[in-house]
């Protein structure tokens, strides 16, 4: 069995910054958004079945989701959230738990955005690590990658737990409100510490 850490984290907090570091280092990194992405893209697992709960309206041209168009959706209609929940999260788990199983680094670094809400993923892990900043900062950056405007941040924002609550769940944290040369020196020394941990 792999020594999982649980690491998690507000939108725009550097969570894929952070795990990127930790891959750079050795450890295994599985990543539920990116087994989002690889489901809902051209030719994953998830694209006919979501045709079949909301059309073919919500495809993009390359054939997978229309990520825009599903999230304006979701936002607006609590009921479309829980159908598109309903279908994605159990194929998302199922997928998460193989990649964690066939994980071959010395630990694993598994990203969970919505890690302090879901009983499920917490037991999963032996450990949780928050990468947090400012919530302005957050703003900042997600505005800067996404194009979205500050109120839909915010609503986003919102709909995740507070900061606080995060923190009061953390093992560990990083401080993501400084330059990368910040993050990569706390992601050098908690790879020591985790090592230390995989090995006992």
């Amino acid at each position: 069995m792999s020594f999982v850490v649980g690491l998690t984290g507000g939108i725009g907090s550097g969570k894929s910054a952070a795990a990127d570091e930790f891959a750079a280092l050795g450890a295994t990194v599985v990543d539920t958004d990116v087994i989002a992405r690889e489901l809902t893209e051209k030719g994953g697992a998830a694209v006919a079945h979501i045709v079949k709960l909301f059309g073919g309206a919500f495809l993009d041209r390359s054939g997978g989701m229309d990520r825009k168009k599903m999230r304006d959706h979701v936002f607006a209609d609590p009921a479309a959230k829980r159908a598109l929940e309903r279908l994605l999260h159990p194929m998302i788990r199922e997928e998460s738990a193989r990649r964690i199983a066939a994980a071959a680094g010395p630990y694993v670094v598994h990203v969970v955005p919505l890690l302090i809400e879901s009983p499920d993923y917490r037991r999963r892990v032996d450990r949780i690590l928050v990468v947090d900043c400012p919530e302005e900062t957050q703003l900042e950056r997600v505005r800067a990658r996404s194009g979205l405007s500050g109120p839909e941040v915010r609503a986003i924002m919102r709909s995740q737990v507070s900061r606080a609550e995060r923190l009061a769940a953390a093992h560990d944290v990083i401080d993501n409100g400084g330059p990368r040369d910040a993050l990569r020196r706390q992601v050098a020394a908690l790879h020591e510490k985790y090592l230390q941990f995989a090995k006992s």
